[in-house]
């Protein structure tokens, strides 16, 4: 009965010590994703499930229907996904407008898209050969997930090249922009 009552009232501090922490953690996190940093994270999570789901469509149907080989259907996925992540991302995470510019944004972000590809080359090919002798169904899928562990190690080290490189908002940039109310949009 007493090692009962000692359990219980463990239980009940550990629980009490774990909703805090939870308390804690979800408010933080609340007030992060709020902030105009973590929207913009929620926002490149969002163009990067986008970007996943066009690429891997195109890798399932080049690799399991057209029956190219894995490098190269790895390599018009990737290039198919990469159109709608660089627009999403420049129009929508960061809000940039205007044209595009091809040496501070253009090329960088298509050399970022190729080291991906090139992981992602590696990673498919090791699939295919460990897995051909399944049949196209299952390869497929195997490939398919090698590739998404292919650009899911580079997805951290991406943010972190565009949010402080490629699409950051430089004061030079935003000297020429008339100042805009913040509640209409229109400028003062």
């Amino acid at each position: 009965s007493s090692l009962a009552r000692s359990w219980a009232s463990a239980g009940e501090v550990v629980g009490r010590r774990y909703s805090w922490v939870m308390a804690v953690s979800l408010s933080s996190l609340k007030a992060r994703a709020l902030s105009p940093g973590g929207k913009k994270a929620i926002k490149y999570t969002l163009v990067s499930v986008i970007a996943v789901i066009v690429t891997q469509v195109a890798l399932a149907v080049i690799y399991g229907v057209f029956h190219w080989t894995a490098k190269s259907a790895a390599l018009a996925a990737s290039c198919i996904g990469a159109i709608p992540s660089y627009y999403l991302n420049r129009y929508w995470a960061w809000g940039k407008r205007g044209r595009s510019h091809f040496l501070k944004e253009v090329v960088p972000f298509w050399a970022m898209a190729f080291l991906g590809l090139a992981l992602s080359t590696v990673f498919v090919s090791l699939a295919e050969g460990r897995s051909d002798h399944l049949n196209r169904a299952v390869q497929s899928l195997i490939v398919s997930g090698s590739s998404i562990g292919a650009f899911g190690v580079l997805w951290v080290a991406k943010f972190v090249v565009l949010n402080k490189l490629l699409f950051a908002h430089h004061e030079e940039d935003l000297e020429d922009m008339p100042a805009l109310d913040g509640r209409t949009g229109i400028p003062t």
